[in-house]
């Protein structure tokens, strides 16, 4: 019931200035958010990094400019430097949002998105690392498959991500489970029309597990996305089942969720990644966060009532 309100909220100008201003919302932004800055994120990627690995999303959507995209290519390609002189090149990749490198800017945008992309994916190769391009809303689908496909022809290890609520989505892990591909596999943040989305969370959870097994029984390298620990299990039922090693695929969690789950299964063996956002356009992220766990909500609606 609150999980549509809260991805309204989560574009609404009025909401996002009242829970920007409300601080005791900070502290709750920080379970989910690295920092506003690189250097205040670094001690948190170095901690994470002793025993997991992490992929890293400088936060931003919905970029309105050539001049927006361009410094969100300068920051990833700062955050890479920085990670190649920690040595950490081994652990840590970053998650792009198209959508913040240019994709959608009214000429020429999917263009731009390519050669920002470019840029980044080069500076990653760089550190000996990798790339994935983060997926939105389904309106976007098409134009992030078709940009990863040009980008692979360089960078064939750059990964792609996969919603397995839409209807679309095992027809698209078929696409991308061929030898060397990257596909993360979550079941979807966005609020998405029956027409081409599954709404029930018993279809989604089938859904999940239909998209996977074709991962899991391709060539391809997938990332099971997930917190749910039904599909935890049966992700590794499935890998099992088609001899993949530790090695083969790996677990992704986000950031201050399920902190003790993701050191237990890093402490068993199995590569175990952290999805973890930086930066100040923290809002949309931490708002789609709220409407995947509504307990959270009345933590904020108090800070919003002891503010006001």
């Amino acid at each position: 019931m609150l999980r549509k309100p809260l991805l309204l909220a989560a574009r609404s100008a009025k909401v996002r200035t009242v829970v920007e201003r409300t601080p005791m919302t900070r502290a709750m932004v920080h379970r989910f958010v690295a920092g506003s800055t690189m250097e205040e994120a670094l001690p948190a990627i170095e901690d994470l990094t002793r025993d997991r690995y992490v992929t890293l999303d400088f936060l931003g959507e919905d970029t309105a400019d050539a001049a927006q995209a361009a410094a969100t290519v300068t920051a990833y390609r700062d955050l890479l430097a920085a990670l190649g002189e920690a040595g950490l090149g081994d652990r840590a990749e970053v998650s792009v949002k198209l959508s913040a490198v240019g994709q959608f800017l009214d000429r020429d945008g999917e263009k731009i998105a390519l050669e920002n992309a470019r840029e980044i994916a080069e500076a990653a190769k760089a550190i000996g690392t990798t790339v994935t391009f983060d997926m939105e809303d389904h309106t976007t689908v098409d134009s992030t498959l078709g940009i990863l496909r040009e980008l692979r022809e360089d960078f064939p290890s750059t990964g792609a991500v996969l919603q397995a609520y839409l209807r679309r989505t095992v027809a698209d892990c078929r696409d991308l489970s061929g030898a060397g591909s990257r596909v993360r596999l979550c079941k979807g943040a966005y609020d998405e029309p029956a027409s081409v989305a599954y709404r029930d969370k018993a279809e989604v959870d089938k859904a999940y597990v239909r998209a996977l097994r074709v991962l899991m029984e391709g060539d391809g390298y997938p990332m099971v996305a997930s917190h749910d620990p039904r599909m935890v299990a049966i992700a590794g039922s499935l890998a099992e089942a088609n001899g993949r090693s530790a090695d083969d695929y790996e677990y992704q969690m986000l950031y201050g969720i399920r902190d003790a789950e993701q050191v237990r299964l890093a402490a068993e063996g199995k590569r175990m990644r952290v999805y973890m956002p930086y930066g100040t356009e923290w809002y949309g992220y931490y708002m789609r966060r709220l409407a995947e766990r509504p307990a959270n909500v009345l933590f904020l609606a108090r800070s919003l009532v002891t503010r006001n």
